[in-house]
C-alpha cells in the first residue's frame, strides 16, 4: 500500500503547500538609537542582514556559518535559523530543514510564538517530503520526533492571538490548513514508528478537517488493521470507504481490503461470496463515515465453528430457515465437499462434459416417498455411466456445493459430483451373437 501512502502525502502537501510562505514572521528590526537599547549590536545586526538577503543559496549558507560561529549567543539566532531552513527548503535539503527548524524551536521563548509556530509548520512541511526507509532503526526515531514536533504545532498554533484586522471566522478558516499539516504529520509520524494506536487517532482528527480524502481513509484503515489485536471491522469499514471515495488508487485498495477480509475469514470463503461480501461493505461505507454497531462480519473461526457440527441435513434445514444463522451456514458450507448425499431422482439431463440430475434431498423413506419435486441440481463429470440411475430408488453422491436459491425456490447446486457406484444399475450384457451353422460343400458327381 505504499502507492496510497505516497497519494497521500501528495495531497496534503498539494493543500498546504501554499500556507508556509504567508505564516512567516518578519525579520528583525534594526536598533533604533532613540529608544530603548536592543539585546543585539549593529554589528550583529548588519552581519545578520548580509547573510539573509544575499541571493546565492551557497555563499548564504556560508554568512550564515559565519555569524553562528561569530554570535553563537545572539538574540538574533532565531532570525538567523529562520533564514537557514528558508534556504534549505529551497533547495528540497529536507534533512537540513529539520535541523535548524528544531534549532530555532529549542530557543524557547526566547523566540517568538510565530516563530516557533511557523519553523513547526517548516519541520512537518519537511518531513512529509522525505521518502523514510521504514526499515531503517533510525526512521523509528526521527518518527517519534516528527510526531511529539507536530503536536507542539498544534499547541503553538492555538497560541497565536487573531490580529485586529481579521475576523475570528477568516482566522479559524487560516488555521485549517496548518492542522491538517500537524495532524497528518503526527499520524504519518506514528505509523512509521509502529504506533498504531496513536496512528489512529491523528488520522481521524485529519479526517475531521479532509473528509473527503480517500488516502488518508485507506491509511486509517491500514492502522487499525495494524494494532495489536487487530480492529478489523473499523479497519475494513474505512478501507471501504476509501474505496467508495473513488480516488486515484481505489482499484489497488479494494484489491488489498479483498485479500485482508479473506483473511478474515481464513480463506475459506468461496469467491462468489466474499466478492457479495465486499459489494455490501463498499455501500454501506460510502454512504457514512461510522460503522454502525449493526455491521458484522463473520470470523474465519466464528465459519470453523459452524462448520464444527455441520452436516448436509443441519444446513438444508438452516438455509431453509433464513435469517442470521441462514446466512452464517452459508459462509461455511459454500465450496464444501459432502460425501454419500441421499436423493431422489427425478431428471436425468445429459451433456457433452457432464451430465445433471435433478434430485430431491431427503432423510427417511417417508420423505422420499412425499418429495413431489426436486431440490438440488447435480452436475456429475466425468461418470457417464450415471446417466442410467434409477428413479425407483436413492441415489447417493458426493460433490462439491458452489450455490444455492433460497426459498420459496429453494435449489442447492452441485459441482465436481460422482455418483455412488453401488446406485447405477449394471449395464445387461448383450448375447453374443451366433455364427451361422457351415453348410457342407457341395460334391459334384464324379463324370462318366
Amino acid at each position: 500500500m505504499n502507492a496510497t501512502h505516497r497519494l497521500a502525502i501528495a495531497a496534503l502537501l498539494a493543500l498546504v503547500g501554499g500556507c508556509l510562505a504567508g505564516s512567516l514572521p518578519s525579520a528583525a528590526q534594526a536598533p533604533d538609537t532613540g529608544s530603548k537599547q536592543p539585546p543585539y549590536t549593529m554589528a550583529e545586526y548588519n552581519a545578520y542582514q548580509a547573510a539573509c538577503s544575499e541571493k546565492s543559496p551557497q555563499q548564504q549558507i556560508r554568512l550564515l556559518d559565519d555569524f553562528v560561529s561569530k554570535y553563537p549567543g545572539s538574540a538574533l539566532l532565531g532570525y538567523v535559523y529562520q533564514c537557514y531552513y528558508q534556504n534549505y527548503s529551497a533547495q528540497k535539503n529536507f534533512p537540513k530543514v529539520i535541523e535548524h527548524a528544531d534549532r530555532l524551536v529549542a530557543l524557547g521563548d526566547k523566540a517568538d510564538v510565530g516563530m516557533r509556530y511557523s519553523a513547526l509548520y517548516a519541520r512537518a512541511f519537511a518531513f512529509n517530503n522525505i521518502n523514510w526507509d521504514d526499515k531503517k532503526p533510525e526512521t523509528r526515531e526521527a518518527a517519534a520526533k516528527a510526531r511529539d514536533a507536530a503536536l507542539l504545532g498544534l499547541k503553538t498554533l492555538d497560541e497565536i492571538k487573531k490580529p485586529d484586522n481579521m475576523s475570528q471566522e477568516e482566522f479559524d478558516k487560516q488555521k485549517v490548513a496548518p492542522k491538517i499539516l500537524f495532524n497528518y504529520t503526527a499520524a504519518n509520524s506514528a505509523r512509521m514508528a509502529k504506533n498504531f494506536r496513536d496512528a489512529v487517532e491523528s488520522y481521524k482528527a485529519t479526517l475531521t478537517l479532509t473528509p473527503n480524502e480517500p488516502a488518508t481513509w485507506s491509511q486509517l484503515g491500514i492502522s487499525y488493521l495494524s494494532l495489536t489485536p487487530p480492529n478489523y471491522l473499523d479497519g475494513f469499514w474505512a478501507l471501504a470507504h476509501s474505496v467508495a471515495l473513488k480516488g486515484p488508487t481505489e482499484a489497488q485498495v479494494r484489491k488489498y481490503l479483498r485479500s485482508q477480509i479473506a483473511n478474515y475469514q481464513g480463506q475459506s470463503v468461496c469467491d462468489s461470496l466474499l466478492d457479495a461480501e465486499l459489494n455490501e461493505l463498499v455501500t454501506l461505507a460510502g454512504s457514512s463515515t461510522d460503522r454502525p454497531d449493526s455491521y458484522k462480519l463473520a470470523s474465519g473461526s466464528e465459519l470453523d465453528a459452524a462448520r464444527k457440527d455441520m452436516n448436509i441435513a443441519s444446513l438444508v434445514a438452516d438455509l431453509k430457515a433464513g435469517g442470521d444463522k441462514s446466512k452464517l451456514s452459508w459462509l461455511a458450507a459454500c465450496g464444501l465437499e459432502f460425501p454419500d448425499v441421499p436423493s431422489k431422482l427425478f431428471e436425468v439431463i445429459p451433456g457433452t462434459d457432464a451430465i445433471t440430475l435433478k434430485v430431491a434431498f431427503f432423510t427417511s423413506e417417508a420423505e422420499f416417498d412425499a418429495a413431489k419435486e426436486p431440490d438440488m441440481e447435480v452436475k456429475v463429470v466425468g461418470q457417464p455411466a450415471a446417466a442410467h440411475v434409477s428413479k425407483e430408488v436413492p441415489v447417493r453422491f458426493t460433490g462439491t456445493l458452489v450455490s444455492y436459491d433460497p426459498p420459496p425456490n429453494f435449489m442447492l447446486h452441485w459441482d465436481k459430483a460422482k455418483v455412488n457406484p453401488e446406485d447405477i444399475p449394471e449395464e445387461k450384457k448383450k448375447p453374443t451373437p451366433k455364427r451361422p451353422a457351415r453348410r457342407p460343400t457341395a460334391k459334384r458327381p464324379p463324370s462318366s
